[in-house]
């Protein structure tokens, strides 16, 4: 079990994929879970209920088990999880660790983002990673993929940098990301993202 998380721009999700399909694991990341709630037309009221929520874990766990679906890779935004949009982001959140800790029961996977290395702390069969690089780094890639100015681009990663922080303190208590708390950390300012991979999967024992 491969958990990664990554600081925006710093290439993490491309990473996992080519992590995946090397150890050939399944993989998880954020837009493959947001499109599996959609598509099932998934809701707040859905969350709520116990015996829907875990209808749709059983369904999305099992869809999984041979691979990523390639009709869901991608990259993609959380928020855009459910019918109409509609929905409470915390009860999503919480859908998404049930998800992360299913995933793990079922072993082989590769999980990106949604503080996988948190969530399952508590397992010793985990390889925790961080992906990070330099703000620099990162707000020129966001520019040059969004087609955004740099000043535009480094607003960006501000603001996700401050979401993700929010999120490892409401949802983990943890005050401050320190690299202790992960296995191998991966700075990608001057690693492509070939050999950034190659590192995690040989870590990982592939």
């Amino acid at each position: 079990m491969v958990c990664i998380s990554r600081s925006f721009g710093a290439g993490g999700e491309e990473i996992g994929r080519l992590v995946a399909a090397r150890l050939r694991f399944r993989l998880l990341d954020e837009e493959i879970v947001a499109r599996a709630a959609a598509r099932e037309g998934l809701d707040a009221k859905d969350v709520a209920s116990a015996e829907q929520r875990k209808g749709w874990l059983v369904r999305f766990i099992e869809g999984a088990a041979g691979g990523p679906d390639p009709e869901m890779t991608g990259f993609g935004v959380f928020g855009s999880v459910g019918a109409g949009g509609t929905g409470s982001s915390e009860e999503y959140r919480e859908l998404i660790k049930e998800a992360i800790r299913e995933t793990a029961e079922q072993g082989a996977a590769v999980i990106v983002a949604h503080a996988a290395s948190y969530a399952l702390a508590e397992r010793d069969d985990v390889l925790r990673i961080l992906v990070t690089a330099s703000p620099p780094t990162r707000s020129r890639r966001i520019a040059e993929t969004l087609d955004l100015d740099e000043q535009t681009a480094t607003k960006r990663i501000k603001e996700s940098d401050a979401a993700r922080a929010d999120y490892l303190k409401r949802f983990y208590g943890v005050d401050s990301e320190l690299p202790t708390q992960y296995d191998l950390v991966i700075n990608t300012d001057t690693l492509t993202v070939e050999d950034a991979a190659a590192i995690v999967a040989h870590a990982a024992g592939g």
